[in-house]
C-alpha cells in the first residue's frame, strides 16, 4: 500500500504549502438565511438560532471587523469613501420575516449593518417578509437587494422569463415606495456571462453568488463570492472554520491559477 504513504505525504506536503502563503487580500461577504429558534420544516440546515448569531457578532466585534453593504463596496469602489481596516458584508437571502423579528434586533444591538435579498412574489406570505416590514428595514439602514420574483434558477430560462423575474422585482420594489434597488442575489448562486450582463442593463450595481472566496475593490461587482453560514454542529468554532474556508478557498486559487 505504498500509494497510501505517498498520498498521506502528498497531502501533508499540501497543507503545509498552503499554512505557508501569505494571507491572500480581500474581505468575506456571509450568507445568511433564516435567524429563529423555531425554523420552517426543511430549512432547519439553513438556520442560525438568536444565540448564535448574537455570539457571531460578538466575534466580528471582537476580531475588529466592520460591517459594509454593498452600496457601500461601490462606493469606495469608485473612490467616493474609504473602506475599514476589515470590512466584512452581511447578507440574508430569501426575505423571511425572522429577518425583521429576530435577525434586525440584534443587528442593531451590534451597531451592525446587513443586506437582506427578497424573493418578491412571495411578500407577505407565511413566513415571509412583509413590504412594510421591508421598507422599515432600509429605513433603519438595511440595504435591499433582489433575489428575483419567484426565486427560479436563472441559468437556463427562456430570455422573457428570465427578463421578468430579474426587471419586475426591482421595479415592483421602487414602486412599492422603497429606494433604488442596486444589488442581486443570484437564486441557488448560479450565474453565467449573459445574466451579468443583462443586470448591468437593468441597473444592478452588485450581484453575489454561490461561489466561495474573498472580494476586493478589484473584484468583478456582479459575481461577488459568499460564505455559506448554516447551522452550525461545533458552535462559534465552526463559524470560525467557516471564515477560515475562503481565505484557503483564495489560497488554492492562488497555487493553481484558476
Amino acid at each position: 500500500m505504498r500509494w497510501v504513504g505517498a498520498l498521506f505525504l502528498f497531502g501533508l506536503i499540501f497543507a503545509a504549502i498552503i499554512f505557508l502563503l501569505p494571507k491572500p487580500e480581500g474581505f468575506p461577504i456571509l450568507e445568511y438565511h433564516t435567524i429563529t429558534e423555531n425554523p420552517m420544516e426543511g430549512s432547519e440546515v439553513y438556520n442560525v438560532t438568536p444565540e448564535e448569531f448574537a455570539a457571531q457578532l460578538d466575534y466580528l466585534q471582537q476580531n475588529g471587523y466592520t460591517t459594509i453593504t454593498l452600496r457601500e463596496f461601490m462606493q469606495a469602489k469608485h473612490g467616493k469613501i474609504t473602506l475599514p481596516e476589515k470590512p466584512i458584508i452581511l447578507t440574508f437571502d430569501d426575505g423571511y420575516d425572522n429577518n425583521y423579528t429576530e435577525m434586525l434586533p440584534i443587528l442593531e444591538a451590534h451597531d451592525m449593518k446587513a443586506v437582506v435579498y427578497v424573493i418578491t412574489n412571495e411578500l407577505g406570505k407565511e413566513g415571509y417578509l412583509t413590504l412594510d416590514q421591508v421598507k422599515d428595514m432600509q429605513g433603519r439602514g438595511v440595504e435591499i437587494g433582489s433575489h428575483t420574483a419567484d426565486h427560479i434558477p436563472l441559468v437556463m430560462l427562456d430570455e422573457n422569463i428570465l427578463l421578468n423575474q430579474v426587471r419586475y422585482s426591482k421595479i415592483f420594489l421602487e414602486w412599492s415606495g422603497l429606494e433604488t434597488i442596486y444589488t442581486f442575489s443570484y437564486p441557488n448562486g448560479e450565474y453565467n456571462l449573459d445574466l451579468t450582463k443583462l443586470l448591468q442593463q437593468e441597473g444592478y450595481l452588485t450581484a453575489v453568488t454561490g461561489d466561495v472566496g474573498l472580494n476586493t475593490l478589484d473584484s468583478n461587482p456582479y459575481t461577488l463570492k459568499r460564505v455559506h453560514i448554516r447551522k452550525p454542529r461545533f458552535g462559534i468554532t465552526e463559524f470560525k472554520w467557516r471564515l477560515l474556508k475562503a481565505e484557503l478557498a483564495e489560497k488554492i486559487k492562488s497555487i493553481f491559477n484558476f
